[in-house]
């Protein structure tokens, strides 16, 4: 019915204006030369026209006049038209409040403008995620996200984040290590992705359908629970309003990489529809490192009236990927990229099929109220074998988040906007461990499964209420204080139970009443600039891993949450005609408590047990700056745009008080004694540089140089991994014909061969790196859209 009253308003309007002169011309976006379909044109405040599919449009001019163009998420544009005659072609800026709007419910930030967020916040959209071949996020994130570090254990599998040194895990030697994402939550169109346990795995995540990335850096407890490193939110693509299409896209591209994506998209008035498949293969570039991936995803959005909001997710995945194992100093430092025997050997691999779904559901009753409420659940089976054995896991977690946001304008000059909420998850797993042995009828081959070694049941509960509120004040001034209150329970059983062990079948562990604060300040001058300070707290709970002494099987009582405290100040601003967009920050985060392995002497120089304990601190300090800048913009000219950017990361953490025992190899009890020395698998420094350009041609493309540190990877600081730079770029070429928009590109990694890795083992010898490949990595790429 739009559709047919616009129609008949155009017709009406072409009919008064009989005889005048038509103006034409296209619209569209400045970062990409991508053309905007729907975008709004108005003559003196009456809306004329829209643009097509492919950005056209036509007005009737008569003589010098004045056309207002306007697109959601993107800057208005004011055209003085001077000759009828003339073809038009405008370019409009996404808007920085709609670049830097975090979309996970219950924030407080979803509709405030950068300046307005007294923290550290980035956001990735489609420029940033694509500049290289858009199907590895830790691609995006190393190249964007100052005091953030992202790797991955093989192809496109184990992957992990350290945000602000925060790292992962416990270590054989008592610091950290990095086997499993621990610290940080991550959400995926509003469902966790980090379980009730607190790990986070992402193997059967898709990011090549991921349209925008939210990170959030350091102590977030008071919204988000158990998050004392910080909080990534993953948003799909959504379709937009009055466009559906069909597009195939395929990326090849070096080591038998091969990527076919499909996806529909339907914005409709009332609804709208996603549909992506995507097929992706890699034959590895190491011994045993081949991959295999499908991906199903679908997002349905539904909007029965302007005051609700119906979201739906529903996810597939089927995953293989082989572990070459990490390679040993020696073996790195030599160019041996054979990979690990005793990985090979076992046929080492994760396997992962998944099931992820999620509604959420907005009401706004008031101007001053509204409700979003989100549901969800997801099942896994997975397998996986490594140098120790094969383990088989299938969890089931389900739970709910709740948020309620309040906005009263107590007077002219006071404001207060608050959230109110709570978020539930449980967990139900059963992993079920084998050793792994020869095979009889083929000796030569891979190992094949075992005895059985354990086989452990592990229920897992987690909650958290919390609230935030923001006082905004004359002068723009404002005020935020929150808290959060957090609780986890652990029950572990045995189900290999041996009654003559003298070991307890089940145990449990309750972590109650941790309370997170967050308070900051924000002032903003001129609507340009801002400066804020905040303090933030976060926790960890232990994982069932942690509870238990291995040994005795006996609860490892007395083990306490980590604690983390973040003190941070910034700045961020709009400056030189807002061509220009920098955000600066200065932190210190402490967290206590940190896990340390305690290893128990048997008296005969060997190590009897090892078991988790609380240990020192880690004094993390540090600045991050990023400066985004649009050096030259022209509808006319060869250039359409061109971006220069760049952001740095300096970081100075090390470890406090922290002291623990071992035993050598010659059985003796040592002390460790690591204060003061520089905290594992950090860059001291970390720069990337870059530039975008688009021409008014379709021509586009980027270049990045990235440059990171020498990062010791041993708590002693004995051991140091050597410092590396890159040089990637990509040029593109996008066209519209008809009905179907065309984008081919390709582009290369790694340009000079640089020897480099992309994960790094935390006291872990002699084994250590995972390599990336020595020479440089070539792809392309077509992408063909039919718009209907």
């Amino acid at each position: 019915m739009t559709k047919i009253y616009l129609s008949l308003l155009g017709l009406l309007i072409t009919v008064s204006v009989f005889g005048q002169e038509q103006l034409s011309g296209k619209i569209y976006d400045a970062a990409n030369n991508s053309p905007l379909a729907g975008a709004k044109i108005e003559i003196n405040g009456t809306e004329v026209s829209s643009t097509d599919s492919e950005g056209n449009f036509s007005v009737p001019c008569s003589g010098a006049q004045t056309l207002t163009v306007s697109y959601i998420g993107y800057e208005t544009s004011i055209v003085k038209v001077k000759n009828c005659s003339d073809s038009l072609n405008i370019s409009l800026k996404t808007s920085v409040s709609a670049l830097d709007e975090v979309q996970l419910s219950g924030t407080l930030d979803n509709n405030k403008k950068v300046l307005e967020k007294p923290v550290s916040v980035i956001q990735l959209n489609e420029k940033e995620l694509n500049r290289g071949t858009g199907l590895y996020l830790d691609d995006a994130i190393n190249a964007n996200v100052p005091g953030v570090t992202m790797s991955r254990r093989a192809v496109s599998s184990g992957q992990q984040f350290n945000i602000r040194g925060y790292g992962n895990g416990v270590g054989f030697k008592g610091a950290t290590n990095n086997f499993d994402g621990q610290g940080y939550k991550v959400y995926y169109n509003n469902i966790p992705l980090t379980d009730a346990e607190g790990i986070t795995m992402l193997d059967d995540i898709d990011f090549g359908s991921v349209g925008s990335v939210d990170v959030i850096k350091g102590p977030a407890g008071s919204l988000y629970g158990f998050a004392i490193a910080g909080v990534v939110n993953l948003t799909t693509i959504r379709p937009e309003k009055r466009q559906s299409s069909l597009s195939e896209k395929v990326t090849v591209g070096s080591y038998g990489l091969a990527r076919f994506t499909t996806q529909l998209q339907m914005g409709l008035e009332k609804s709208s529809v996603l549909l992506n498949y995507g097929h992706q293969i890699s034959d590895g570039y190491l011994d045993h490192n081949a991959s295999r991936k499908d991906f199903l995803n679908a997002v349905l959005d539904f909007y029965p009236s302007d005051k609700q909001t119906v979201s739906t997710y529903f996810g597939f995945s089927n995953s293989y990927d082989e572990r070459g194992g990490e390679l040993t100093i020696g073996q790195y430092d030599t160019l041996d990229y054979s990979g690990n025997a005793r990985y090979i050997k076992n046929n080492a691999h994760s396997e992962v099929i998944s099931f992820r779904a999620g509604l959420s559901h907005k009401y706004n009753f008031t101007k001053w109220l509204s409700n979003t409420t989100t549901v969800y659940g997801s099942g896994l089976n997975t397998n996986a074998s490594s140098a120790g054995g094969w383990t088989d896991k299938d969890p089931i977690n389900y739970g709910t988040r709740l948020t309620f946001d309040l906005n009263f304008d107590l007077s002219e000059d006071f404001n207060l906007s608050g959230v109110a909420g709570l978020e539930f998850q449980e967990q139900r797993s059963q992993s079920i461990s084998y050793s792994m042995v020869e095979n009889p009828s083929n000796p030569e081959g891979y190992n094949i499964i075992g005895g059985i070694k354990s086989n452990q049941y592990a229920k897992t509960k987690n909650n958290s209420i919390f609230t935030e509120w923001i006082l905004k004040m004359p002068y723009d001034f404002s005020f935020t204080a929150g808290i959060g209150k957090s609780t986890m329970n652990l029950d572990l059983e045995d189900r290999a139970f041996d009654p003559t062990s003298g070991k307890p079948q089940k145990v449990s562990a309750d972590y109650e009443n941790l309370f997170s604060p967050h308070f900051a300040v924000n002032k903003i001058f001129s609507d340009a600039i801002s400066v804020y300070a905040s303090y933030s707290k976060g926790y960890k709970a232990p994982v069932s891993g942690n509870i238990i002494i291995g040994t005795t099987g006996e609860l490892n009582t007395g083990l306490e949450p980590e604690e983390g405290d973040q003190f941070e100040i910034g700045s961020k601003g709009n400056v030189v005609d807002s061509k220009l967009h920098y955000e600066v920050a200065l932190f210190q985060a402490k967290f206590k408590n940190k896990f340390t392995s305690v290893a128990v002497p048997a008296g005969d120089g060997t190590t009897l047990y090892s078991y988790i304990a609380n240990g020192g601190k880690l004094n993390n300090k540090g600045v991050e700056a990023l400066v985004k800048y649009t050096a030259y913009e022209s509808a006319t000219g060869f250039f359409g745009n061109v971006s220069p950017y760049v952001n740095v990361a300096y970081s100075d953490f090390k470890y406090e008080d922290f002291v623990y025992q071992s035993v050598s190899r010659e059985g003796e009890l040592v002390t460790a004694d690591y204060n003061g020395k520089a905290v594992a698998g950090v860059a001291p420094w970390v720069i990337n540089a870059g530039v975008d350009f688009n021409t008014n041609h379709g021509l586009y493309g980027t270049v990045n140089y990235a440059y990171h540190d020498p990062v010791p990877f041993t708590s002693d600081g004995l051991n140091v991994a050597d410092s590396y730079s890159l040089l990637n770029a990509k040029l593109g070429y996008r066209m519209s014909f008809g009905h179907f928009d065309l984008d081919a590109y390709a582009g290369a990694d790694n340009i000079t061969g640089e020897k480099y890795y992309i994960m790094l083992f935390l006291n872990q010898l002699d084994d250590a790196y995972i390599p990336a490949p020595l020479d440089t990595v070539f792809y392309g790429g077509l992408n063909l859209k039919y718009n209907f």
